[in-house]
């Protein structure tokens, strides 16, 4: 059986064959606990800190500001709770958006349960936050700030520098969700003038269950966790070496590669959005999100008035995507984000997300325009 064309890459990424390469001696010979002190522990512990800066090398940051977690959403949740409830005494306000993934706004809205204040932003019609709504809505007792690179669903990407300056002229720390645009963008720490900035392995062609948080020199958080002093105090628990050890890799060849994937990945996707658009028309499909200001691998496409589920249902058994609404019997669940982005229903109904990756062919692109475009046709028909 031949197995569907994947462009769902957004969702996750298969391990990139060095990275995986790089984990077998961990999973075998080199099984000592970083925390020995004997020659099995040390191989352990180098293994775990030349990662480190392998991660710290493609943000462009200090090897010490880097701590391990087990995925973007314990970095997510350790770098808004933990620095909010180490930091009350200097406010109870926090500011994210309103195109979030839950990993940060369930997180804001759990602490609105211990007495925080949460304001959430609105994005313009492209998905993007407008930098003069955060200036409207900072106070004197902000203490954090979350939006994120770049969003899941649409790709857009966000002013993060203009923001994150904005924050900081009220004494705000700036956290940054970057589980999407890691190794499809650059994403350089200081440049961003972040503070906290999440990532997420799985999604870069390292392997699951395994992450990171950025943690400028100076901030300090309250742990999520109590036991050992592992990760410097930070996250205690024995760390995954075989997994971090992926992650470096990945992030080495993510930065290594960066310009080139950029390329292949926005060659994929304007050839994919170019091929519907030509054979289904404009009237038919529209894209969601900036034209421009977008990850140059994703691609949001709305079908008018085509059930997304239905659609998928179509394609599934050849072309792997996501929906961004679900169909009912009563009544149609549209996203989060294209609901913050007020698309239409008629068009919203009919949302995919198609993301393409490394392996992406010219080949899988065209076959699955055909593919796409029969079973638009054939639902419109049956209509």
């Amino acid at each position: 059986m031949t197995r569907p064309i994947y462009l769902d890459y957004n969702a996750t990424t298969p391990i990139a064959a060095e990275a995986a390469e790089a984990m077998l001696p961990y999973l075998y010979e080199t099984f000592g606990n970083p925390s020995s002190s004997h020659s099995y522990g040390v191989q352990s512990k180098l293994a775990v800190e030349n990662a480190r800066r392998q991660v710290a090398g493609l943000l462009e940051v200090k090897p010490k500001e880097i701590i391990f977690t087990s995925g973007g959403t314990e970095a997510n949740n350790y770098a808004i709770r933990g620095y909010c409830l180490a930091n009350r005494a200097k406010g109870g306000h926090i500011i994210t958006s309103a195109v979030e993934h839950p990993a940060v706004l369930e997180v804001c809205h759990a602490l609105e349960t211990e007495g925080f204040e949460l304001s959430i932003l609105p994005v313009d019609e492209f998905g993007m936050v407008c930098v003069e709504d955060l200036g409207a809505v900072l106070r004197p007792d902000t203490l954090l700030v979350s939006v994120m690179h770049a969003n899941n669903e649409v790709g857009t990407i966000q002013p993060v520098r203009a923001l994150a300056d904005l924050a900081h002229q009220v004494g705000a720390v700036f956290h940054c969700d970057a589980a999407q645009s890691l190794g499809k963008i650059a994403v350089n720490g200081n440049e961003l003038g972040v503070d906290l900035l999440s990532m997420a392995g799985h999604k870069l062609y390292a392997p699951k269950g395994v992450g990171c948080l950025y943690v400028r020199e100076g901030i300090r958080l309250q742990n999520l966790m109590y036991g050992a002093g592992h990760e410097g105090g930070h996250r205690p628990g024995t760390e995954n070496v075989l997994e971090i050890v992926g992650l470096g890799k990945a992030c080495e060849i993510a930065r290594q590669d960066l310009t080139a994937n950029q390329n292949h990945f926005r060659m994929m996707r304007d050839r994919l959005q170019t091929g519907l658009e030509t054979v289904l028309g404009t009237e038919q499909v529209r894209m969601n999100g900036h034209a421009q200001e977008r990850l140059p691998n994703t691609l949001s496409l709305s079908f008018r008035e085509v059930e997304a589920n239905r659609l998928l249902s179509e394609i599934g058994s050849d072309v792997a995507a996501s929906a961004g609404a679900a169909c009912h019997a009563d009544a149609v669940t549209v996203s989060a984000v294209l609901a913050a982005m007020q698309v239409p229903l008629e068009w919203a109904m009919g949302t995919i997300r198609f993301s393409v990756g490394r392996g992406t062919t010219l080949e899988e692109v065209d076959r699955a325009v055909e593919i796409i475009c029969a079973a638009v046709n054939k639902i419109n028909g049956n209509k």
